[in-house]
């Protein structure tokens, strides 16, 4: 996860129910209780909310003296605070399991948050670009478990939560909840973005082979007490609690598995992974034992992982695996062979390999695939549910209440299966009484169940039924069933059993709800509602899944319809609706649109507008995601639509910001540059900042190709991103080394947040647009005065190249601005020899010299059909070659220093001699001899090498210099061509070894 990104989500996790306000003197005697408290010799563990508290105060804004909200100073008291929450959690031995269950995500976020920074985790940069083995042990440690969080996070969200039933609304209540809630989805939605890059940081762990170490309350406090000793003791030694290497890679190995686990669910080949590393910690666990681990694994969802790996990764013909139960249900159920199921079923009540959670997950994949319309496998699910309830009855379990519910009506086929899955699941010669007797009260049970007296006759005549139940019982029975029969006692209810109760009514409701989540049809939605408010209107069934999620702006006017059906079908539908939008699901979404919109129109203006607008964005979204990825324009009225919704003067319509994001960025991305710059109106500008922003950025782009005096509109772009970019209140580096976290520095200045504006950018796709924006944010990256080297980019001679306020600019913000929007610039066209050439720069400046030869040379490569044409000299000027000079130098490749030192339009010698006096190269040396066109260079290796006494290289040399189109008295034409030739064998040769 990016560093600006995390956070930010860490410096909005304070909630708005704060603890009071503490005076410095409870702050302090607070302190030295938890000191005290921790310090015991077998302490009680301090309750994990002192973590919460202790974050909550330290994030908690302040006011200043105009009452304007500011960030919450980086002072003593703050500091101390996140100190004591990293304290608490040290004590608890950095447990994840513990820490996962008592925090939200927010907390947990900026605790980790604070491990990295006080880790000395470089700011700014990718932690998938970091080689951890070359960081202290406890930087490596926050880092691996920074990222091994965010993976179990991933994980953790994927599973299904039940829904709390809401109490009483209380404002303030609901306000914070949904607050705390879309916190937690931005952090997630960070952590999906940047999974890979997680996974990459966890797989690189794998191969340390090192024990590490994670901070103590005794390392916390030095980090304290000793700013200066940071990379002394309390990093590079052995200070703080050891994790062996075995550890961490069981831990790693188990974390990894169940992220490519649940990625299988879209890519069946990851499969494959997860099993690999789930036995990998499997093996491990059985080398060093569970309780050696500080972090323990839950060794039976570890075996359950194993067994569900092993299915899904086993083939057809795999006679080994097909021997398996679990192989056989599950090609059962991919192949549609149900009888064969059922057979499996019946043999393993005998057995009872098959656990419980498993046979009843079967039965809810067959309920689930029979109410999507296949009635085939009505019958398989009665017989599969017999069998799990016999199992469930021979295991002294409670039977199901679905068993009860296909019982309601019973048939003679029914009773004819059951009696059959009975009498095969136990043998009355072998069987203990305790199974006898359960089977003999099961039976009994359903006779009194039942009204039908034949049904009850087939039951009581049957073998098992007569050996299970002595003379006296069986007497007795049908005593009982003779006084509820209505020819005996017509005054006389029949008995009821305990699943004849009115619960089915609740048992329909809660079907139909389960239909009501699943559906996508419109009419069928309706129907359902339909029939679920004559059942009860008590409900608010717009609530029955968590789901169904409406923006705020459109939820007030939604639930204020006063008719509850009205209102359940309005909401359910848009939820819907714009669920399926998310998913790419155009199809469906434009159904569910187009039935919102015919009902709002009878009764509601407002939302008919609401609607129209949402079926405005899902036709930019289909177009975008259909004809446009092959460069098809969008139809005349769609663009019509498009700026008709720009120019909406409607009063009181609830509006989406992003539905006028995307617009704006719809006009840019098909180049309706005339129609932002000229034609839009003057008040639409300066009310909508996206606006604005897309009429500077068109101005712009079409003043590219102009004379330099009419650059007036890239002056005003530069000022409105310069503001963006600024802070009203510039945080100092403090005496104890520790600099303000970008998360204080989101500004309030300009037209949007920085965010939104990077939102708005990834939105883009026009290669024009995104170069002007990318260039203008390299010029500002390298207006900084301490800068050392600087960036390339195209067209950056139209932005000013100075700034009146310096100090006001988060140049830390644009440096990671600079790097998202190379990358996503890159996802759009990976062959702009431009952006591969920014994206080397940023490598360069950051000294990644390996990755910034790899997208050198890969813009060398693009340009030239891997060089076997000749790179333009706009690509490859002076100052890219300087760069891969000085790469090559500080990867002591020395040879490939003075071939390079040739590229220059004025040869190097000066670099490439000393170059070549090196003896302590990394490259291939005389290998690459036959790559030097320069006479000079050779003779000075001839001379080099006879002094040194190396006679076998001396004549690799004295060869390469005696070809004869080397030979000086050749045409100009031949020796470019000598040189050429060798340019191209030695770039294709560099390709080869760095990409």
């Amino acid at each position: 996860m990016s560093a600006e990104a995390a956070d930010r989500e860490a410096a909005t996790s304070s909630r708005p129910c704060t603890p009071p306000q503490t005076s410095w003197f409870e702050f302090v005697l607070e302190e030295a209780l938890l000191e005290q408290h921790l310090q015991k010799p077998s302490p009680d563990p301090p309750p994990v909310q002192l973590i919460v508290q202790f974050l909550e105060q330290a994030s908690k804004p302040s006011v200043n003296e105009q009452n304007q909200v500011q960030p919450p100073p980086d002072n003593k008291r703050n500091r101390i605070l996140k100190l004591l929450a990293l304290k608490v959690a040290a004590h608890l031995k950095w447990d994840l399991d513990v820490l996962e269950k008592s925090l939200s995500v927010p907390v947990l976020n900026m605790l980790l948050n604070e491990l990295l920074c006080i880790s000395k985790v470089p700011p700014g940069t990718k932690h998938v670009d970091v080689d951890l083995s070359s960081l202290p042990p406890t930087t490596a440690m926050a880092i691996l478990l920074y990222n091994r969080w965010a993976i179990r996070t991933i994980v953790q969200s994927s599973f299904p939560v039940k829904q709390v039933k809401p109490g009483p609304p209380q404002l303030n209540v609901m306000n914070q909840i949904q607050q705390e809630k879309e916190l937690t989805e931005n952090i997630l939605k960070v952590l999906k973005e940047q999974a890979a890059d997680s996974i990459l940081v966890l797989e690189g762990a794998l191969k340390l082979n090192k024990d590490l170490y994670v901070h103590t309350i005794r390392t916390l406090d030095l980090l304290a007490m000793e700013p200066g000793m940071v990379n002394g003791e309390t990093e590079s030694s052995t200070a703080g609690l050891k994790i062996s290497a075995e550890e961490i890679q069981c831990q790693v190995c188990y974390d990894l598995g169940a992220i490519y686990f649940q990625q299988g669910s879209t890519n069946a080949a990851v499969h494959e992974k997860a099993k690999e590393k789930f036995f990998k910690t499997k093996e491990l666990i059985a080398k060093n034992g569970s309780s050696s681990l500080h972090f323990t694994i839950d060794e039976e969802r570890l075996a359950g992982y194993c067994q569900a790996c092993e299915v899904l990764t086993s083939s057809s013909d795999d006679a080994s695996q097909q021997a398996t139960p679990y192989s056989q249900i599950h090609s059962c159920l991919k192949s549609g062979k149900y009888q064969d199921l059922v057979k499996i079923f019946l043999e393993d009540n005998i057995t009872l390999s098959l656990p419980e959670q498993f046979r009843q997950s079967v039965l809810r994949e067959l309920f689930q695939k029979a109410q999507q319309g296949n009635d085939a496998l009505d019958e398989v699910c009665f017989k599969v549910c017999v069998c799990n309830t016999v199992c469930d009855v021979l295991q002294g379990r409670i039977i199901d209440i679905q068993f009860c519910q296909l019982f309601l009506k019973p048939s003679k086929e029914k009773i004819d299966f059951l009696l059959e899955v009975c009498s095969g699941s136990i043998n009355l010669e072998n069987a203990s009484e305790e199974l006898k007797r359960r089977m003999a009260a099961f039976l009994k049970n359903l006779c009194l169940g039942m009204e039908d007296l034949q049904f009850v006759f087939m039951i009581s005549s049957h073998e098992l039924f007569i050996k299970l139940l002595k003379d006296d019982e069986r007497k007795l029975l049908i005593d009982q069933m003779r006084k509820r029969s209505p020819r005996i006692n017509l005054c006389t209810k029949p008995v009821t059993s305990f699943y004849d109760i009115p619960a089915s009514a609740s048992v329909n409701i809660g079907q139909l709800e389960h239909q009501l989540i699943l559906s996508v049809d419109p009419w069928r939605i309706r129907q359902i509602l339909i029939e679920l408010h004559g059942m009860t209107s008590e409900r608010q069934f717009w609530t029955i899944s968590n789901k169904w999620e409406v923006p705020n702006v459109y939820g007030n006017v939604i639930l204020g319809i006063k008719d509850s059906l009205t209102r359940d079908l309005v909401y359910i539908l848009m939820a819907k609706g714009l669920h399926c939008c998310a998913i790419k699901d155009f199809g469906h979404a434009k159904q569910l649109f187009a039935a919102c919109l015919e009902l709002v129109t009878e009764f509601s203006p407002k939302l008919r507008q609401v609607m129209l607008n949402e079926m405005l964005l899902l036709d930019i979204y289909t177009h975008e995601a259909g004809a446009g990825v092959s460069g098809e324009r969008p139809p005349s009225d769609l663009i019509s639509r498009v700026r008709g919704y720009l120019e909406m003067r409607v009063p009181d319509i609830p509006l989406r910001q992003v539905i006028a994001e995307e617009c704006v960025a719809f006009l840019l991305n098909w180049c309706e540059n005339e129609y932002l710059t000229m034609q839009v109106p003057l008040p639409l500008v300066q009310t909508n900042p996206y606006v604005k922003l897309g009429q500077l950025l068109a101005a712009t782009c079409k003043e590219l190709p102009g004379p330099k005096e009419s650059r007036r509109t890239a002056k005003d772009l530069w000022e409105v991103v310069v503001q963006i970019c600024s802070v009203s209140n510039q945080h100092k580096r403090g005496n104890d080394g520790r600099v303000s976290l970008i998360k204080h520095r989101e500004s309030t200045l300009g037209i949007m947040y920085r965010s939104e504006l990077l939102s708005f950018i990834k939105k883009l796709r026009e290669p024009l647009v995104l170069t002007t924006i990318l260039s203008l944010f390299v010029k500002l990256h390298n207006v900084r005065e301490d800068i050392v080297n600087d960036i390339a980019a195209e067209h950056i001679s139209i932005w000013p190249s100075s700034i009146p306020n310096l100090q006001s600019v988060d140049f830390e913000a644009v440096a990671i601005t600079v790097k998202e929007l190379v990358s996503y610039a890159l996802t759009i066209n990976a062959n702009n020899h431009f952006w591969l050439i920014i994206q080397a720069d940023i490598y360069f400046a950051t000294n990644q010299y390996s990755a910034a030869l790899h997208y050198y040379l890969q813009a060398g490569a693009v340009c030239s059909d891997f060089f076997n044409k000749m790179v333009p000299p706009d690509v490859y000027t002076d100052q890219v070659i300087k760069r891969m000079i000085k790469c090559c130098s500080l990867l002591n490749c020395h040879t490939q220093v003075a071939i390079l030192c040739q590229f220059l339009r004025e040869v190097d010698y000066k670099t490439a001699f000393k170059a070549l006096q090196e003896q302590n190269s990394h490259d291939a040396m005389d290998s690459y001899y036959e790559y030097i066109w320069d006479v000079t260079i050779l003779e000075y290796l001839t001379y080099l090498h006879h002094k040194r006494g190396e006679t076998d290289k001396r004549q690799i040399a004295i060869k390469a210099i005696g070809q004869t189109e080397l030979n000086a008295s050749n045409p100009e034409e031949v020796l470019q061509l000598a040189a050429q030739r060798r340019k191209k064998k030695f770039l294709q040769a560099m390709a080869k070894l760095y990409f």
